[in-house]
């Protein structure tokens, strides 16, 4: 076969530093749209971006051309010194330092672009730690609940 193919959809979670709320409804979407951008550029095709107040989620295809470290720390860094730029209120805008990357199957797309297209209404009765142990669970990942939060 000489043709190299893939399609790896992937949901990619990470939270603000320490689970601070500080994406807020004036730069949400746009931050958003910032991190889709970062996708495109790197030829991971975003289907789905969005979060809530202390947290993102992105749904993309994972492009053969890229790692996922080099995918994950692209997103962060520059998401990072770009909402820095945006208003004082920001300069102390960090990311956590870990991230959870889960594999999509095909079949469950939709599925999940409407999980994050619901993100406000998920987070009136759920809180972001355990949204995120729950995929941990789903995804049978062994972690230390010590070194997850940051």
């Amino acid at each position: 076969m000489p043709q190299s193919l893939n399609k790896i959809y992937i949901h990619i979670v990470f939270s603000t530093k320490n689970r601070k709320p500080l994406i807020s409804d004036d730069i949400k979407e746009e931050l958003f749209n910032y991190l889709g951008g970062i996708c495109k550029n790197l030829e991971c095709n975003p289907i789905q971006v969005g979060g809530y107040k202390d947290h993102i989620h992105i749904l993309c295809l994972l492009s053969k051309k890229i790692t996922l470290i080099k995918l994950l720390e692209e997103l962060k860094s520059s998401s990072s010194k770009w909402m820095k730029t945006k208003d004082v209120k920001f300069s102390s805008f960090y990311w956590q330092s870990g991230y959870g990357v889960f594999s999509v199957n095909p079949t469950e797309i939709d599925i999940v672009t409407d999980y994050i297209q619901r993100q406000e209404e998920h987070h009136k009765v759920k809180s972001f730690q355990e949204e995120y142990r729950a995929f941990l669970n789903k995804y049978r990942m062994e972690y230390n609940e010590e070194y997850v939060w940051d």
